[in-house]
């Protein structure tokens, strides 16, 4: 039995990834550069990733 898995490239650092199956619009973290990436689309098992922007919250100190 073998587990599927999905492939994609960081558009920061480029590093490669592997996931189990994912879908567009999820959202998941590079291990390498800790960024939050958004699946764009899937195809054949391979990932479109975009980063995204996190607002980090002002907490006025």
């Amino acid at each position: 039995m073998t587990t599927a898995t999905f492939a994609g490239v960081c558009p920061e650092c480029e590093t490669d990834l592997t996931v189990p199956p994912i879908v567009k619009g999820e959202t998941l973290t590079c291990p390498e550069c800790i960024l939050t990436l958004r699946v764009e689309d899937v195809a054949d098992g391979t990932l479109t990733l975009r980063m995204v922007e996190v607002a980090l919250r002002d907490w006025g100190q």
